[in-house]
């Protein structure tokens, strides 16, 4: 992929923040001998504690921020997922819920209030975010939106233990760090960051052990012969980090829904320049350098990789589709078909909702939906309309 940068350009705060984070990066670089891995690039601009683009208090969601996720456009998402939700905790007997990254707390609210509307109120809501502006922001969201409910929810600094009930993460997988690698002679080689000329830059080393492990691994399941110069990404410690949300979770269900591919289509020959991806006021580009904690940097999701690394963790991979199915299994119909109440405007929304959520040229194709389960056996109805896990 390669994308002109068209980008508005910074105040003189922003300037001032992306100097400050992009001195942080020239340390890192600097003591660990001159190179670093990308993902301890994406780490550092992301997650640097005050400073990274999720640590720090720029607004990221919504017209005013870089991008916009399905639940900020289309409460029919959050409401599909509801439904969901309300299935397994119906099944559970009760339960408990727990969101990975809850964005402006849109979500959040709408997933409250359709599943009171369906008497399957969670004993707890549980959020777990990394931004202490978007804790604010969630906040305000849930008081406006739901405030009868908002005593439901629970702000945790570290995941809870023994969780009975279900874990949602949307758009979350996409933003965990990757390491990047680039084919030389048939041989994997690290594309990783580099200080030159007074910024970072793209810059090649030798493939640690690790990552030529990897990436051997999964060009031999991806059945396909790469040329010379193929670039991709692929994230070391995927294991690790589900391993330990894994842990949390007692019985229930996991949902993940983000934009990505099976394993072999993520790696076919074609895709030879990688998923990165930047995302700077409504405007995506490929140069991860040119605004450091100011852009969301992101990766599509190897959900080959993902349920894998489930199942290492313990759990079975109890569904895997598009989001178009996955909604029209959790009642995108019968929630479109509803109209009481609604005038011609509300109406007509509606239905462009669900266009935007379930249209191959939209969202429909390009998200998908993946279930984790751990001591629960019941169907999932998500995941009744098509099931693609063979492609897994």
């Amino acid at each position: 992929m390669s994308v002109a940068l068209d980008l508005p350009p910074l105040t003189p705060e922003e300037a001032a923040h992306a100097a400050r984070l992009a001195e942080r990066v020239r340390a890192a670089i600097e003591q660990a001998g001159g190179w670093i891995g990308f993902a301890r690039y994406m780490q550092i601009v992301l997650y640097e504690p005050g400073l990274g683009y999720y640590s720090a208090g720029a607004r990221k969601l919504g017209a005013a921020g870089d991008f916009i996720t399905a639940p900020e456009v289309a409460p029919l998402f959050s409401r599909c997922l509801a439904v969901q939700c309300a299935e397994v905790l119906r099944t559970l007997g009760g339960g408990d819920l727990l969101e990975l990254g809850a964005g402006s707390g849109v979500m959040a609210a709408a997933l409250l209030g359709e599943l009171e509307r369906r008497d399957a109120l969670p004993h707890r809501y549980y959020i777990l975010d990394v931004s202490a502006d978007l804790r604010q922001r969630q906040r305000e969201t849930l008081a406006a939106a739901v405030p009868r409910l908002a005593g439901r929810v629970e702000w945790l600094d570290r995941l809870p233990d023994a969780l009975e009930g279900v874990v949602v993460a949307n758009e979350v997988l996409d933003a965990l760090p990757v390491d990047r690698f680039v084919m030389r002679g048939g041989a994997a080689r690290a594309l990783g960051v580099a200080w030159q000329e007074g910024g970072p830059v793209w810059s090649e080393a030798p493939a640690t052990e690790r990552l030529a492990a990897a990436v051997a691994q999964v060009q031999r399941e991806s059945r396909v012969d790469w040329p010379d110069g193929y670039v991709s990404e692929v994230n070391l410690d995927l294991g690790a980090w589900l391993a330990t949300v894994a842990g949390a979770l007692a019985r229930g269900v996991m949902l993940f829904v983000d934009y990505g591919l099976p394993r072999r289509e993520y790696y076919a020959a074609e895709r030879s320049s990688g998923t990165l991806l930047c995302h700077f006021r409504h405007r995506f580009h490929d140069d991860p350098f040119a605004r450091p904690g100011l852009e969301d940097i992101t990766a599509w999701v190897d959900f080959t990789a993902v349920a894998d690394a489930g199942q290492a963790a313990g759990l079975a991979v109890a569904g895997y589709t598009t989001q178009a199915h996955f909604l029209m299994g959790s009642g995108i119909g019968e929630l479109v078909a509803d109209v009481t109440g609604l005038d011609a405007v509300g109406r007509v929304n509606l239905s462009r909702q669900a266009m935007l959520l379930t249209l191959p040229g939209e969202m429909g194709e390009r998200f998908k939906a993946l279930a984790l389960t751990r001591d629960y056996d019941a169907p999932l109805g998500g995941f009744a309309v098509r099931d693609l896990r063979h492609t897994l």
